[in-house]
């Protein structure tokens, strides 16, 4: 008898679902945002970018192999305006001309707790890179995940906004980046 509950009980096991994690390996970039927000004359405002691409890695449970990297067509800006989209194309902001691309690698992850994690990496716009740290949350549902996160960047940093807009007064050095993201784990 009991012999029979043990074997029981093994054969139970057999069949319990098992907590597996899931690695994810793309960004369905329709169904995702890059939004900004930055402070001109004191009064917050808000923008995106239309057109993006991403190459993903990230399993939870195996960080130290996870990689991204997100290429931004700088073009694709929507300041809110066409004036102000003109504007930001311009050689004394991005100068979408001579570089049409920013560009970020992850040069790692870590995790914060819960569902929380942070990435770090390189960001590269206007030939320029910096060091940069996003907190983000990862929310897995079923074959998909959302992530949700943001950063502040400096402008001055990467010479967006020279000559007559280098004024913090006019346009905040601090630019707000926050993304939504629906990530895919392809299987």
């Amino acid at each position: 008898m009991k012999q029979n509950i043990v074997a029981i009980l093994l054969g139970s096991l057999a069949f319990a679902p098992v907590a597996q994690s899931a690695e994810f390996t793309s960004i369905q970039t329709d169904k995702s945002n890059l939004n900004f927000v930055y402070t001109q004359m004191n009064v917050p405002m808000d923008g995106h970018f239309r057109k993006f691409s991403a190459q993903l890695s990230f399993d939870p449970a195996r960080l130290s192999a996870a990689r991204a990297v997100i290429d931004l067509d700088l073009a694709s800006i929507d300041a809110g305006s066409d004036e102000a989209n003109d504007e930001v194309a311009g050689k004394e902001w991005f100068n979408t001309k001579t570089f049409p691309q920013a560009r970020f690698v992850s040069t790692g992850f870590k995790a914060l707790g819960g569902n929380r994690y942070e990435v770090s990496g390189k960001m590269s716009i206007k030939g320029r890179t910096q060091n940069v740290s996003a907190p983000f949350t990862f929310s897995p549902q079923g074959n998909a995940a959302i992530v949700d996160g943001a950063f502040v960047l400096k402008r001055a940093d990467f010479a967006i906004g020279e000559g007559s807009w280098a004024d913090f007064g006019t346009v905040a050095n601090e630019i707000q980046i926050k993304f939504h993201f629906l990530a895919g784990s392809g299987k």
